[in-house]
């Protein structure tokens, strides 16, 4: 985390979604999100809006906020792992591949989204 806040290093990166003093949502960006596929790096991790903040657009803002950012930063390609289906889509992400979580009995989605 120190790297990311001191930016020598693109990834990990940590985000807050604040309202006020209060934390309501929050993402990251690491290396890899502990699955089988090493190659599709860098991915977005801990997407998360409190539930009374939900339905608000605040997760797709956190989202398009990210690969801004990283568009910026010349990186090309974003992934990340999810069991939802149809949420990602519409922030415009798309399904890739199915990729094997550390340590879990089923494969999970692996999104992209090219910046």
């Amino acid at each position: 985390m120190r790297a990311g806040l001191e930016h020598r290093s693109p990834v990990p990166q940590w985000y807050l979604v604040l309202n006020g003093t209060e934390i309501i949502g929050g993402a990251g960006v690491i290396e890899n999100d502990f699955h089988d596929r090493k190659d599709l790096t860098p991915n977005v991790c801990a997407v998360y809006v409190e539930e009374a903040y939900r339905n608000r657009g605040i997760a797709g803002r956190l989202l398009q906020l990210i690969c801004d950012e990283f568009a910026e930063q010349g990186i090309h390609t974003l992934y990340l792992l999810t069991d939802h289906t149809s949420f990602y889509e519409r922030y415009g992400w798309e399904f890739f591949c199915m990729a094997q979580g550390d340590g879990e009995e089923k494969a999970s989605r692996m999104y992209r989204h090219a910046l």
